[in-house]
């Protein structure tokens, strides 16, 4: 009855009796759904200490409350003993059942576990009972068998079943005269009344029953009851199936619960649950009456999520037995909900007030709702779109032109400042709490392709930061004062601003993360190229402001101009780091820890550009030192010989210290490098231009250069801590040091590293002028040299029928070293390349002058000519220190079995000759003697 006082206000019948689509014509019918599930701690029945149990289930046919009361002392059970059955004289004393079935028998086992399905016609619900039986199986003979031939033949509707018919077919159908022994043995029943059965079901243990009081059992079964409704003859029923019926009913009952409480109207819930329940079908069809009606007037977003959990409790097994009208009505509803939701999602800001406890509640429900994967990352795109929206409308401040609009400009940051901050306190933490758990690499969240949507931003994006950058450096150069921004930096304000701008682009593009390769190679590359003409642009605003302040008198190294080379090094140091910071995606799949060949070469490119900027603004300062660096040359060209070469060098070394210090102290230890390196060459050239304006000078002259320059490479090496002893000694050094070295010789020291020279030549044409084979030793006792020419091979042709006529002259060098040996020559072997002599000469000379360093013997081999002068061939250099006899002992008796020496012939290279040119300028008679015979040499060589 408070069902019915509950129903009828919410159809507007009061009093009245039911009326209108829902009159009923005839009674509903009724089903029962009974799932056994499983059976434990049954009492062992067999020898081998287990049991054969299976179950046999019925209904039993109400009766009256007077025929209930006679029989309440006795217990009813499908199977009697056979005699029992017998000595009944009337059909009252065995009760009737409704479709006897039997489950499965389960062999040797104390706990069962069938899980079969059975359904059972209710003809009346307020006094029908099911009933259940557990057995033994002791016999042969088929009981499920039995039962189902016995419904086949007494099948008609209300008709009773009597468990002694289904006994005697199974012991029809098995072995005559069975005895009791094998009878089955019984395990214990239940009792359930269907009026006791709730509408949501039951789903629980029962424990087994007696049957009698001398009956002994025990265990328990585990059932799931539902009361279904399979018919329903009402005017709706006939044009609706009864799903569509239960929507309409519902919808009708969540209506009338909000007119009762109109206060309460988001938080509603039913009241009658129970009542709620008995309309069927479950969570499935309370979800889609609900959701749909949600929409329109909100629902409890807890109760939602309530019915959605139940849902996905229940999913595995309901999944299999849904229809397909249900199942697409289900789907229809999520579909439809989903797009409500993220409508309110859309609405965030408006719906869902971060001042509003209330309704950020709301919030936090609907979002658990959507972590269960309904809405999947959709909800948090939503989320992103809807957070950076500013609050408040731009109409509602009124803004003054000039400064009076900064109060109203700093208020409206504040206001949106706060808001933000406020928003993402509550929105963000709500997000992230919730979302934080679901798979990053979820399908469900995969949102393919909308990054498409965003391309044509991303480019106009690039262009507008490419201009925003030029005009942030141009504006940072402006205002850059050119002096270091603490005691720990050695660079100004504008290149830390330039530097911060490429880092924010880095990160700004590091957060894009664009998904699709090709078009990020494409970006990537274009921001990449905007990055390097802003690192080139930098330079060249810095060059201009250095250029555009006024130097102090007598100002060479100037502060402002070494903090601009510092800024030029920090910004192409920041800009390379940036761009190898740049995630390149690798086309068609290459290594991720690998740069792109493209990003390689405009590294390198930008790197050698930036260095080139270096170079110009040193050559710049160094400019400015060329005069004093002159002057100091030149007052070091000029001092007397009487004075010492360290007071001579002093002006400028202090200069150069002076100017070190401070570049020291300014500048960055890369560009003190490349300034120390400038300095270098400049002093080189200086000096190499003194020298050719000073010509016919004493050796005097060039002693103290060379001691100059020597004093400079250990000035700029700084024991290690400047310039490298490789670099020093490298180019413009060795022209100059070479120059100096010979001129500031005597003209017989200069003749002695013309032969040194020589001997230190290595042919790299081997086989171009051929080999001559020699042999020389110094004779002791004798106190003599001996040397034998042996043989040549492969000479070159000198005469027209491509033969020669060669002749080898043999000397001893330098001639002021062996004043009195004279030269002395082979025989002529005409017409041959490959000449054999076998002839031995001596030279009466100590062996202490044959142990000089430059001492050695020179094999020229000249071509004989009668009629004009004789060509030169090549020529050969032995040095006499390491010949035997003098460099080690000599046994006599193995002067003949010594190995020959074989010596490739050459011609004067260019560092030979470069003595040469170094004696041409000398007036004594030695030097000028010297000179002719070489220039004699080399007239008969001819063109060659």
């Amino acid at each position: 009855m408070p069902s019915l006082r509950y129903l009828s206000p919410s159809w507007g019948l009061q009093d009245s009796p039911v009326t209108g689509p829902f009159l009923l014509s005839q009674p509903p019918a009724y089903s029962l759904k009974v799932t056994v599930v499983r059976a434990k701690n049954l009492l062992a029945k067999d020898a081998n200490g287990f049991s054969d149990p299976y179950c046999m289930l019925g209904i039993l046919i109400g009766q009256s409350p007077r025929e209930q009361g006679e029989k309440k002392e006795r217990k009813f059970s499908f199977r009697k003993r056979k005699e029992k059955v017998e000595k009944r004289n009337s059909a009252r004393d065995v009760l009737p059942a409704k479709y006897i079935q039997v489950t499965e028998v389960k062999n040797s086992t104390l706990n069962p576990v069938w899980n079969e399905h059975f359904l059972f016609e209710i003809d009346d619900a307020s006094n029908d009972q099911l009933h259940l039986d557990i057995w033994d199986h002791d016999d042969d003979v088929s009981v499920a068998e039995a039962c189902k031939k016995l419904n086949e033949v007494i099948g008609f509707k209300g008709m009773g079943r009597y468990f002694k018919q289904i006994v005697k077919s199974a012991r029809a159908n098995g072995m005559a005269g069975a005895s009791e022994d094998n009878a089955d043995d019984f395990l214990g029943c239940l009792n359930i009344p269907i009026r006791e059965i709730p509408v949501t079901g039951l789903d629980k243990w029962f424990k087994l029953e007696p049957r009698s009081s001398s009956s002994r059992v025990q265990g328990d079964c585990h059932l799931i009851l539902k009361l279904i409704t399979t018919q329903r003859h009402t005017s709706m029923s006939q044009r609706m199936s009864g799903f569509q019926v239960h929507g309409l009913l519902l919808s009708q009952l969540l209506k009338f619960e909000h007119g009762q409480d109109q206060v309460r109207l988001r938080d509603c819930r039913f009241s009658q649950p129970v009542l709620i329940g008995c309309l069927g079908w479950g969570p499935l069809r309370h979800w889609q009456t609900s959701s749909q009606h949600h929409q329109a007037c909100g629902l409890d977003y807890c109760y939602l999520l309530e019915l959605l959990g139940t849902i996905q409790e229940q999913w595995g097994e309901a999944a299999t037995a849904l229809p397909r009208e249900q199942e697409e009505s289900l789907a229809n509803s999520f579909i439809s909900f989903v797009e409500h939701a993220l409508l309110l999602l859309r609405q965030l800001r408006e719906l869902f007030p971060v001042t509003n406890s209330n309704a950020v509640s709301r919030l936090e429900f609907l979002l658990r709702w959507a972590t269960q994967g309904w809405l999947g990352g959709r909800a948090m795109c939503v989320y992103v779109c809807v957070l950076g929206s500013a609050k408040g409308n731009e109409n509602d401040l009124l803004l003054q032109p000039g400064l009076g609009c900064l109060p109203g400009l700093i208020s409206l940051a504040d206001a949106v400042y706060d808001d933000l901050q406020a928003s993402h306190s509550v929105y963000g933490r709500l997000f992230v709490s919730l979302f934080s758990s679901l798979p990053r690499d979820s399908s469900a969240l995969a949102l393919a392709g909308f990054h498409t949507q965003f391309l044509p931003a991303i480019r106009l994006w690039l262009h507008t930061l490419r201009d925003k950058t030029r005009q942030r450096l141009q504006r940072a150069v402006d205002v850059d004062k050119l002096e270091p921004m603490d005691a720990t930096s050695k660079h100004s304000s504008s290149a830390a601003d330039a530097t911060l701008c490429f880092s924010q682009t880095q990160e700004l593009w590091a957060q894009l993360a664009w998904p699709e390769s090709a078009e990020a190679l494409d970006l990537v590359t274009q921001l990449t190229e905007d990055i390097c003409e802003a690192a080139l642009y930098y330079p060249e605003l810095v060059r201009r402001k250095v250029d555009t302040r006024p130097l102090a008198l007598g100002e060479a190294v100037s502060e402002p101009l070494c903090i601009a080379l510092n800024n030029v090094e920090h910004v192409r140091k920041a800009t390379g780091q940036v761009l190898r910071g740049l995630e390149w995606p690798e086309p068609g799949g290459g290594s991720p820890g690998s740069l792109p060949r493209a990003l390689k070469s405009q590294l390198l490119a930008m790197d050698e550009d930036l260095q080139r900027e270096a170079r110009n603004m040193i050559a710049h300062l160094t400019a400015k030192m060329v005069g004093d660096i002159k002057k100091y040359v030149q007052h070091i060209s000029l001092s007397p010989d009487s004075i010492q070469n360290e007071e001579a060098i002093a002006p400028l070394m202090k200069y150069l210290d002076d100017k070190l210090i401070l570049l020291s102290d300014s500048l960055v230890k890369e560009n003190l490098c490349r300034v120390l390196e400038a300095l270098w060459d400049l002093l080189l050239q200086v000096i190499l231009q003194a020298l050719g304006a000073n010509r016919d000078v004493s050796a005097e002259f060039y002693r103290r250069f060379y001691y100059t320059l020597e004093a400079l490479v250990d000035f700029f090496h700084a024991e290690g801590q400047g310039l490298p002893l490789e670099s020093l000694r490298d180019g413009h050094y060795k022209t100059l040091e070479e120059e100096l070295r010979l001129n500031k010789c005597s003209t017989n020291e200069c003749i002695e590293q013309y032969y040194l020279d020589k001997l230190k030549q290595r042919s790299m044409e081997q086989n171009k002028y051929g080999r001559l084979s020699v042999r020389c030793y110094y004779e002791a006792a004798e106190q003599r040299l001996a040397v034998e020419v042996l043989h040549a091979a492969d000479l070159i042709a000198l005469d027209a029928n491509g033969l020669s006529d060669p002749f080898v002259i043999v000397e001893l060098c330098p001639h002021h070293i062996f004043p009195l040996a004279r030269s002395q020559r082979t025989q002529v072997k005409t017409k041959t390349l490959h000449p054999v002599y076998d002839e031995l000469f001596h030279f009466s000379v100590p062996a202490e002058l044959c142990r000089r360093r430059a001492a050695c013997v020179v094999f020229t081999v000249m071509d004989h000519d009668w009629l004009s002068t004789n060509d030169f061939a090549g020529e050969a250099a032995l040095a006499l220190s390491s010949i035997s006899g003098l460099s080690r002992p000599q046994v006599g008796s193995s002067v003949r079995s010594m190995q020959p020496t074989t010596l490739h012939l050459r011609r004067p290279k260019a560092n030979v000759k470069s003595a040469l040119r170094m004696l041409e300028g000398r007036m004594d008679r030695e030097a000028q003697e010297f000179v002719k015979k070489l220039k004699e040499m080399e007239k008969s060589m001819g063109d060659d």
